[in-house]
């Protein structure tokens, strides 16, 4: 199973996954398989009515989200992202990278029904992005690594700010307040599993706390879906108030079957379009806004801002960041692949044409990236390697 903790092999899956789907998607028996994709699992005592599509990401994916925000809160806590010194230059790199590629989709969607889209190409694949450079990057630097782990780990929660007030119908408080209540009882329980607390001093057995904490998991998942905000966000919640040590070891727990089989299966679910029969033409805006927003804007917004950024941060942080780093951490940040496909998804949920036409610029946008991040990271890595073998990342990049 350790191999599926590595950057490289779950990139490599999630790539070949999203392959593998759009590949069928366009065969004989292609179209009866996304009909059984949209084919509803019912469960009217419970008040669900998803399709076997959404039980994939609204329901899985909330596993991985709950691994993102319990890596944001430990960068946030003991890592890079722990003071406004090491936050800043991310930061606002971060935003620049959200704002160009909106701007760009705009430009091409302004006036239209489409322009809600916007979200779609801010997003960065933080495993994907990590996986390229892990690849590629033998000779490149530990310290553009960190900025990039810092920067992606923004970007998601920005992401996760999007789906949150943008991608939310009409929130039912009650369920909300039920939700809250489990979220709150799961972080309150997770204490319990922290090392110098009375029930593991008095060396009682974990497994009882932890089938607690599955249960209260699922309730605020339950609620949270049945209040109106993406159910995706109780893998967020739930991943930001449980203890740090029990959560890190939850990952270390999770994070093969998310990157072996969620990550994957979602990318398999999402990429299952059918391949428009349309001239260029004839295409809706938003995809070349995305198609474009997602390689050229990630490479602009980042490289603008963190060029500012490195002016008003370099005292303060002391990153010795360079122009050819930002642009390095600029054409990796174009690979939004993930959580892309997620927001699309979400922002042409009654716009179906419009949504295949989106996962197709996701992934066209998302491969232009990883090319062209992949030429970029392998020149940068030789340059830094003529220049006296820096202390590379190669080696560092299994979890």
């Amino acid at each position: 199973m350790n191999f599926l903790r590595s950057e490289r092999w779950s990139a490599a899956l999630l790539l070949i996954a999203a392959m593998l789907g759009l590949v069928i998607a366009n065969l004989s028996f292609g179209p009866a398989l996304i009909e059984l994709k949209n084919e509803h699992i019912e469960l009217p005592w419970l008040g669900l009515d998803l399709s076997a599509g959404h039980w994939i990401s609204d329901g899985l994916l909330a596993v991985f989200f709950f691994i993102v925000a319990v890596e944001l809160k430990r960068e946030l806590v003991i890592g890079e992202l722990n003071s406004l010194s090491k936050a800043l230059l991310p930061a606002i790199a971060a935003v620049g990278g959200v704002v160009a590629p909106a701007l760009i989709f705009l430009a091409f969607t302004g006036g239209t029904e489409t322009a809600n889209g916007w979200p779609i190409p801010t997003a960065t694949d933080i495993a994907f992005a990590l996986g390229v450079l892990a690849m590629f990057g033998t000779w490149i630097p530990t310290r553009v690594r960190v900025f990039l782990l810092a920067l992606a780990v923004l970007d998601d929660l920005i992401a996760i700010l999007i789906i949150a007030f943008f991608f939310t119908s009409d929130a039912d408080l009650a369920s909300l307040g039920f939700a809250g209540i489990a979220i709150a009882l799961f972080g309150a329980v997770s204490r319990m599993l922290k090392p110098r607390s009375a029930w593991i001093l008095a060396r009682r057995p974990q497994w009882p706390i932890a089938v607690v904490l599955t249960v209260l998991a699922v309730l605020a998942w339950y609620f949270v879906y049945r209040s109106g905000v993406h159910a995706t966000i109780a893998g967020v919640a739930l991943g930001l108030v449980m203890a740090r040590r029990p959560g890190g070891r939850a990952v270390h727990a999770l994070e093969p079957w998310s990157n072996g089989i969620i990550l994957p299966l979602f990318a398999f679910s999402a990429a299952m379009v059918a391949i428009p029969q349309v001239r260029p033409s004839e295409l809706d805006p938003a995809f070349w806004g995305i198609l474009i927003g997602l390689p050229v804007g990630k490479i602009i917004g980042i490289m603008v801002a963190g060029g500012l950024g490195v002016l008003v941060a370099r005292r303060r942080s002391g990153i010795p960041l360079t122009f050819g780093d930002l642009f390095v951490v600029g054409t990796l940040g174009g690979i939004g692949f993930t959580v892309s496909l997620l927001m699309n998804e979400l922002a042409f949920a009654g716009l179906p044409e419009v949504a295949d036409e989106g996962t197709l610029a996701v992934l066209l946008g998302s491969g232009i990236a990883i090319v062209a991040s992949g030429i970029v990271v392998s020149v940068r890595s030789a340059q830094y390697r003529r220049r006296g073998g820096h202390a590379g990342v190669g080696g560092a990049f299994s979890r």
